[in-house]
C-alpha cells in the first residue's frame, strides 16, 4: 500500500509540474519577425532581437489603395500578413483587402489555418462556404455594405461581385499565416501535374476536358 502511495504521489508531483510548465499565451510582450534569420523553424518565423525593433515593423501602408483587378477572375486580394507585416508574428491575426471588378468572383478556396470574417465596404457580394464531406451542404447569402459573414477555417468558400460597379471587402483571419488553397489552382496547376487518368475518373469527364483544364493553370 505505501509503495502504491509513493507511485501515486509521485505521479501528480510530475504531472502537476508538467502543467505548471505549460503557458500558451506569449511569453513576451512581442515576437518581431526575422525573415532573415537561419534559425529552424518550429511554428512560424523566429524573433527579431528585441532591440532592434522600431515601430515600423508594426506598420503597414496601401490598404487604401485598390488592387489590380485585370485578371482572369475580376477579383484582387491584398494581404497584410506576417509576410508584409512583421509586428504580426506569434499574434495569430491578420488581414486582407479583396477588390472585385464587376461580376468578379474570389474563385472557391480554403484557408487551412484560419477562420475569416468578412466585412463588405462597397457593392453588393453573393458569399458562401461548403461544409465536409459527406453532407458538402452550402451555406451562402447576398451581403450589402456593412453586412458581415464569417468563412470556418478550413471550409471552402467563395465570393462573387452581382453589381455592375466595382467592390471592396475587408477580412480579418485567425492566424498571421492563414494560408490559402485556390482549388481550381491546386487540382488543375500542381507541379508536377496531377495525372491526367486521376483527375477524369474523379470528375467523370473526357481527359481530354481536363487537358484544357491544365493549360489554363
Amino acid at each position: 500500500m505505501a509503495t502504491q502511495l509513493l507511485v501515486l504521489t509521485t505521479f501528480l508531483a510530475v504531472t502537476c509540474s508538467l502543467v505548471v510548465a505549460f503557458e500558451p499565451s506569449p511569453l513576451q510582450d512581442f515576437c518581431v519577425a526575422d525573415a532573415t534569420s537561419t534559425v529552424a523553424r518550429v511554428n512560424g518565423l523566429p524573433c527579431l532581437d528585441s532591440k532592434l525593433v522600431t515601430a515600423d515593423h508594426f506598420f503597414f501602408s496601401g490598404l487604401h489603395i485598390p488592387g489590380n483587378t485585370s485578371n482572369p477572375v475580376g477579383g484582387k486580394v491584398t494581404p497584410v500578413s506576417v509576410a508584409q507585416l512583421p509586428g504580426l508574428n506569434t499574434l495569430g491575426i491578420s488581414l486582407a483587402r479583396i477588390d472585385y471588378a464587376p461580376m468578379g468572383v474570389i474563385p472557391p478556396h480554403t484557408h487551412p489555418r484560419a477562420t475569416e470574417i468578412l466585412t463588405v465596404l462597397k457593392g453588393k457580394l453573393n458569399v458562401g462556404f461548403v461544409t465536409s464531406n459527406p453532407e458538402n451542404k452550402l451555406f451562402s447569402k447576398v451581403l450589402k455594405k456593412g453586412d458581415v459573414f464569417v468563412f470556418p477555417v478550413g471550409l471552402v468558400h467563395y465570393q462573387q461581385n452581382l453589381g455592375s460597379g466595382t467592390a471592396i471587402s475587408l477580412s480579418s483571419l485567425s492566424s498571421q499565416n492563414p494560408g490559402v488553397n485556390t482549388i481550381a489552382n491546386v487540382v488543375f496547376g500542381s507541379n508536377p501535374a496531377i495525372s491526367e487518368d486521376v483527375l477524369a475518373k474523379s470528375f467523370q469527364v473526357d481527359k481530354s476536358v481536363i487537358s484544357d483544364l491544365q493549360a489554363k493553370f
